[in-house]
């Protein structure tokens, strides 16, 4: 079995484990690994504007707010924009600061007809600290995976 297949069976079960509806979840280091490996997949951010230029992006994502800032108005959109934007036959990682809103893109998704859905656990910038620092726990900016401001 190949790497890549035994990456999307882990995150399959974890997502069967916790019950979620979507194909998968992943860390940042496994979902770097499918975006390397398959040319059929596309990483999704679904975070604000704002955060993308406050805290910075993956390189080559494609951006859906799942709510805009200030006060993180849902994106009533979202559905419309994400069928407009990417082929539901692709692998879909979605993305967010920690894992919230990509989890609910990923149900979105995952009812939409995306097969092949998967939910970035930790999301890019991780839980926080004691002091309320982010980056220094988990996520993709902690797993010292591309990205730029």
């Amino acid at each position: 079995m190949s790497k890549l297949n035994e990456i999307l069976q882990s995150a399959h079960k974890r997502s069967i484990d916790n019950s979620f509806p979507y194909r998968g979840a992943l860390t940042p280091t496994e979902a770097f690994a499918i975006l390397q490996e398959n040319p059929q997949a596309l990483l999704v951010d679904v975070r604000t504007q704002a955060e993308l230029a406050l805290v910075g992006h993956v390189p080559n994502a494609v951006n859906i707010e799942w709510a805009f800032y200030p006060g993180m108005i849902k994106n009533e959109q979202f559905a419309e924009q994400l069928a407009a934007s990417v082929d539901k036959n692709l692998t879909v990682i979605f993305m967010c600061r920690t894992g919230g809103r990509s989890h609910n893109a990923a149900v979105v998704a995952q009812q939409l007809g995306y097969n092949h859905a998967y939910n970035m656990l930790e999301g890019f910038e991780g839980e926080a600290n004691a002091l309320k620092q982010r980056t220094t726990i988990d996520g993709w900016k902690h797993a010292n995976l591309p990205w730029a401001n």
